[in-house]
This record gives structure tokens, C-alpha cells and sequence, in this order.
């Protein structure tokens, strides 16, 4: 387990009047904390809001296979069917109402847990509050919420671990969190494959803090259990014991743009997967793993073929290792997009339309209509209703996290940080930045892909801000009491 300052606050025991009652516990409770409960009022009354304007869910193309793998359930080719196991764990009730409900008290447990950690760390009331505004109020984590997408489960998931990893515990508790911080990862992991680094990166962070060896295994063998029986399942289905059969696919079309043939030695087996377009005519916009022209259709006719997969996987890796400048050109490109203060649309009109509060609203074709009644039978076509949908329309144009101050928070917590030798916020930053990250490295640039970051890099940048604990000295705190004797005993 991370090393986590705990300040410990001494309650009222109403030793010099009478027991206080329920009531008067909960409003004073309020009142300590009026600034974080009026931003997570106002954070459930605009996922009120996109209930009422857009019911039940919003679609993108993705959610068909999402809700088909929950209908019948299988291992996805594509991605992997965390998110479709926990469609099938909600198809009991046959509402998707109930799937967007959920998905947005996940938003608002999100907020939770990094107010109760930064308060249990010491941060100020504000502050700590301040930091669960973007997750609470951004138009952007609204609607990604309201959609039938895996990315609110997946926040969710990592989120709860790095709060459940940095919850200071010692002996058998603290080797039960870290088990418990390693599933939620492994689980996090079969939601999203950018969740597969995540339990290396906080191995690492626990190495960098001497969290010990237990608590480092305890994570560990817990982590990879989701892992090893999804690939179990997978392969039982298809044969392979992996994930998914995309990863070659995925990373061929981040080097679609750059990759030059004349460049490299390519065997005459993935010549089908070369250009012919000049590299400086091609654009990262475009997508080259989807489509009917799409170039991976030469080598598989299908699609996701364990053919067209090592194929598309080998002549990747070529064009990096020949070309290593025009992939880090590619990538920090699509990385620098974060950090934009505006919001262009990306990749293209269309794709980025999905991600709106508008008017104009998409449902599944003709040929998804049967598994989406089978999952909810009182199914009907997801309509903007206003005045709702227009209220989040032109709440959405101005309610959203920048991305340089998505940078200048990351910075920022940084270099506090380093500044004072107070490292309580390293896993969360580090998985913040691997997220933010690995994108850019193996796929596209998607808005999407940024927000389960926010939270995390909140988190890290208040966990350095907060004021010294008694006795404490750089990387090292010295606590009289319990609070001592347990942080010592985890040192």
C-alpha cells in the first residue's frame, strides 16, 4: 500500500451536554461540508436533466456490440466484454433506464471517494471539494455517462482502486485493500484494454513508496484473476488465449498516416497493407481500420482474423522501428489535442456529433432492433425532449474542463510534488498520465478517452497541495498516537 498521511479529527462526544441527536449530527455535517454537497446537488440534477432529455441512453456505433454481447453473451473480438457482463448482470430488470441510472450514480460515487480520501489526507474542505467539480459538473462526463459506452464503468472501476490502494491500513486489512485495489484494476482491465498497464504502473508506484512485499503480491494475484479468465473464456471460444484480436488492427491504423513502404523492408505477405497515397497527403482524421476500403480487408477478408492480426501487428512494429520520429510526430500530436483549450470537432463531424447534447440523436439500425428489445422489451427510439435537451445543449457549449487546465493541473500537481517531497498523489498522476497516454500511442485521440482522467489528476494535484501534517518532513511523516504507530508499522 502507497503511504497515505491521515490526519485524525477529534469528534464532539457531547461530554459537556446531551448526546446530540440524528438531526443535529446531520446538520452539522451540512454545514462542515455545504461546498462539496451543493456541487454533488447540482451534479445529480443535471444527470436528472439528461434522464428526462434523452431517455433512456444516447448511442454510439459501439453500443450495438455492447448490448448484443450482454444479450448473447461472447467474447467480443474487438474489445474486450468486461461492459457487456455488466449489461447482462443489469438485464434482470429489462431497462435500459436502469443501466443509465447506474451509470450515473458511478459519476457521482467518483466524486465521493475523492473528496472522502482528500479530506481523510488532510486537504481543506474547499479544495478538496473544488477537485470533484470537473467529474460533477462537466457537460462532457454527463452525457459520456448517459451513453451506452464503457468508459463510465471503466473510471469507475480504476477510480475505486487508486482510492481503495491509497487507504491507509496495516497487517491483514492492509493486505485485504491491496487485493481488493488489484481486482478492481483487473476488472478495469476487461472493461477497456488501456486498462491493461495500469496494474504494472501501480506495482511500480507501490515499489517507489516500499509498500512491502505482501501488499505488492496480495495486489498482484488478485489483478491478474480477471484477466486469466476472461483470456480463459476467450480462448475456450476462439481458439487464442488473449483479450481481444485487435491490438495489431488498432496500432496499424496509428501508422496508417506515416508508414512509407519505400522506407522499409516489408515481406510480400503485408505489402496488401501498404499505401500508395504520399504520406504528407494522408491524415490522422482519417480512419484505416474502418470501412469497407479499409486496407486491412487485403489481407483479411473477414476482419479480425488471427491472420489479419499478426499481420497488421508485424507490419505496426515495422513501421515504428523504421520510422520512430514520424511516430512520435503522430502521437504527441494526437496527444497534444488534450491540452487544447477549445473543443474542435474530432475526428470527424459525424463521430464527434455523438458526443453532443443536440437536437439530432442516433439509435441502433434495423438489424440491432431484436437484441435491443430483447434486452429491454419496452425499448422506444431515443429522442431529444426539451426543454430539457435544450438547457443541456447550452449548458454543454460552456460547462467542460478545458484541456489546458487539464494541463496546468497535471503540471501543477507535479510540481508540487517534487517541490515538497510530499508524493501521496503519485498513483493516481502516473495512472492519470498512462491513461492520457497510451491512446495516443496505440490508437486515436478521442475525447472520450480523457475524462476518466480528470478525477485522478484532481486528486493528485490536492493530495500535494494539502498543508503539512504535524512532524511531517518530506517524504516521511512522524504522527504521535495510533495514526503513528500504524503508518509506522507500514513503513
Amino acid at each position: 500500500m502507497t503511504e497515505l498521511t491521515v490526519r485524525e479529527e477529534v469528534p464532539d462526544t457531547g461530554a459537556t451536554g446531551p448526546p446530540r441527536t440524528r438531526a443535529a449530527r446531520s446538520r452539522e455535517f451540512a454545514r462542515a461540508h455545504w461546498v462539496f454537497l451543493t456541487l454533488l446537488s447540482a451534479g445529480a440534477v443535471l444527470r436528472g436533466t439528461a434522464m428526462l432529455g434523452y431517455r433512456w441512453v444516447m448511442w454510439f456505433p459501439d453500443s450495438n456490440d455492447y448490448l448484443s454481447g450482454a444479450v448473447n453473451p461472447n467474447p467480443n473480438l474487438v474489445r474486450p466484454s468486461g461492459y457487456s457482463l455488466f449489461l447482462w448482470l443489469v438485464k434482470p430488470l429489462h431497462s435500459l433506464a436502469a443501466v443509465s441510472l447506474l451509470q450515473h450514480l458511478m459519476g457521482l460515487a467518483v466524486a465521493v471517494m475523492v473528496y472522502a480520501l482528500a479530506r481523510r489526507a488532510g486537504v481543506a474542505r474547499g479544495l478538496a471539494a473544488l477537485a470533484t467539480a470537473p467529474v460533477l459538473l462537466d457537460a462532457n462526463q454527463v452525457q459520456l455517462e448517459h451513453m451506452l459506452m464503457s468508459d463510465t464503468l471503466f473510471g469507475f472501476l480504476v477510480t475505486a482502486a487508486v482510492v481503495v490502494l491509497l487507504l491507509p491500513a496495516a497487517g491483514r486489512r492492509g493486505l485485504a485493500l491491496a487485493a481488493a485495489g488489484g481486482l478492481l484494476l483487473g476488472l478495469a482491465t476487461v472493461t477497456r484494454s488501456a486498462g491493461l498497464p495500469l496494474l504494472a504502473v501501480a506495482a511500480f508506484v507501490l515499489l517507489v513508496r516500499r509498500a512491502g512485499w505482501r501488499p505488492l503480491v496480495a495486489m498482484a494475484a488478485a489483478g491478474v484473476i480477471p484477466v486469466v479468465a476472461y483470456s480463459s473464456w476467450f480462448a475456450a471460444d476462439r481458439g487464442e488465449f488473449t483479450m481481444t484480436r485487435s491490438t495489431g488492427v488498432f496500432l496499424y491504423g496509428r501508422v496508417a498516416p506515416f508508414a512509407d513502404c519505400r522506407k522499409m523492408d516489408v515481406p510480400v505477405e503485408q505489402m496488401a497493407l501498404c499505401l500508395s497515397s504520399d504520406p504528407r497527403d494522408r491524415s490522422v482524421r482519417e480512419s484505416y481500420i474502418w470501412g469497407p476500403r479499409a486496407p486491412r480487408y487485403r489481407v483479411e477478408g473477414t476482419g479480425f482474423t488471427p491472420e489479419g492480426e499478426r499481420l497488421a501487428f508485424d507490419f505496426a512494429v515495422r513501421a515504428i522501428t523504421h520510422q520512430p520520429v514520424d511516430y512520435a510526430k503522430v502521437a504527441l500530436t494526437d496527444l497534444g489535442r488534450t491540452f487544447r483549450w477549445d473543443h474542435p470537432a474530432f475526428p470527424d463531424r459525424t463521430t464527434y456529433a455523438h458526443y453532443l447534447f443536440g437536437r439530432r440523436t442516433f439509435n441502433p439500425d434495423r438489424q440491432a432492433e431484436a437484441y435491443v428489445r430483447a434486452y429491454d422489451p419496452g425499448y422506444a427510439p431515443t429522442r431529444a425532449t426539451g426543454p430539457y435537451a435544450s438547457l443541456l445543449g447550452a449548458y454543454q457549449k460552456v460547462a467542460y474542463l478545458p484541456g489546458t487546465v487539464l494541463g496546468v493541473i497535471m503540471v501543477g500537481g507535479l510540481a508540487l510534488m517534487v517541490r515538497l517531497r510530499r508524493w501521496d498523489g503519485l498513483l493516481p498522476w502516473t495512472i492519470g498520465v498512462v491513461l492520457l497516454v497510451v491512446p495516443a500511442l496505440t490508437a486515436q485521440f478521442d475525447y472520450r478517452y480523457v475524462l476518466p482522467a480528470a478525477p485522478l489528476m484532481c486528486l493528485a494535484a490536492v493530495l500535494a497541495a494539502r498543508p503539512p501534517a504535524p512532524g511531517e518532513t518530506g517524504t516521511r511523516t512522524r504522527l504521535p498516537g495510533r495514526t503513528g504507530r500504524l503508518l509506522a508499522s507500514r513503513a
